[in-house]
């Protein structure tokens, strides 16, 4: 059964539409959702279609629907702010893409933390790197659709006391605390399939992009984050995060991941009210006081 853990934080007319990864949940990205409210933003942390259920559950979706649970989540948000931003981690991130690929003129800017378009990060065995690319084929001709790859240690996470957390729920079935403890191959390889399509179609990407990713990660090597700096039209900001894996919105430097994406969406936000004569500050669009920005 689906558990729904997904959030909303009422904030100010700037928002932002928050995607965790496959199998994964919405509370991945509670800490940036929770850091990014204080500073004002409006803030919906959404869940996936067929996410924080059972192996089963996700196995019924695609991508297709995971990427129709985005859109659906992005107008909920849209008929709230003046200033929509998107983000996501991992999967999510490609998903945040396909997004600002479709839909440019919706979009004021992308948090792409970790973007994972070929699992090549240093704990995956040298095999499973070349079976990831045959995957597309073998659901295509229908074999192998009830194997699954386990997740294991370090599971993302540098900081080994919440990897033990993380690891205690994904093996108490538990998945809308921590995901899933495997990845089915039809999961994987829809996956796959978003990707090549993202992949392609990242030039159409104009809005500004606040690339983050850690240098060590062990799930997605960074070469995945330094193809969206290369491929997108839109201006970007590179931040390499030296003491994370693969979990940057929860790991150890989560605080930075708050404090960069902080500081990127107002900068866009000031461009874009100055690109439209606007003279209102960062800080009324975000519902910010005086007081409260002073700390009085």
């Amino acid at each position: 059964m689906i558990s729904n853990v997904e959030f909303f934080l009422e904030g100010g007319r700037a928002g932002i539409l928050l995607i965790h990864g496959l199998t994964g949940t919405p509370k991945e990205m509670r800490f940036l959702g929770r850091g990014l409210h204080r500073a004002g933003f409006t803030v919906y942390g959404m869940q996936l279609e067929g996410h924080c259920g059972d192996e089963q559950d996700l196995l019924a979706t695609g991508w297709q629907d995971w990427y129709r649970s985005v859109q659906v989540a992005a107008d909920r948000l849209r008929k709230q702010v003046d200033h929509f931003f998107i983000g996501g981690l991992s999967m999510g991130a490609v998903l945040a893409l396909r997004y600002a690929a479709d839909f440019p003129e919706r979009v004021s800017g992308v948090g792409v933390y970790g973007p994972t378009f070929r699992y090549d990060g240093w704990s995956i065995p040298f095999y499973a790197r070349h079976l990831y690319v045959l995957l597309r084929l073998v659901k295509k001709l229908n074999l192998l659709q009830d194997r699954r790859f386990n997740e294991h240690a370090p599971y993302g996470l540098k900081d080994e006391r919440l990897r033990a957390v993380v690891a205690a729920s994904m093996q108490s079935g538990n998945s809308a605390d921590a995901g899933l403890a495997g990845n089915p191959y039809p999961s994987l390889a829809d996956m796959l399939t978003l990707a090549a399509g993202v992949r392609r179609d990242l030039d159409k990407v104009i809005s500004p992009c606040l690339i983050m990713h850690a240098l060590n990660d062990d799930i997605a090597d960074i070469s995945n984050s330094r193809l969206v700096e290369r491929k997108v039209s839109g201006p970007t900001r590179m931040v390499v995060l030296e003491n994370s894996y693969h979990m940057i919105t929860i790991d150890l430097e989560h605080r930075e991941v708050i404090r960069q994406s902080v500081d990127y969406f107002r900068q866009q936000i000031e461009n874009r009210l100055r690109a439209a004569g606007d003279f209102s500050t960062v800080d009324e669009v975000l519902g910010r006081t005086p007081e409260a920005v002073t700390g009085a």
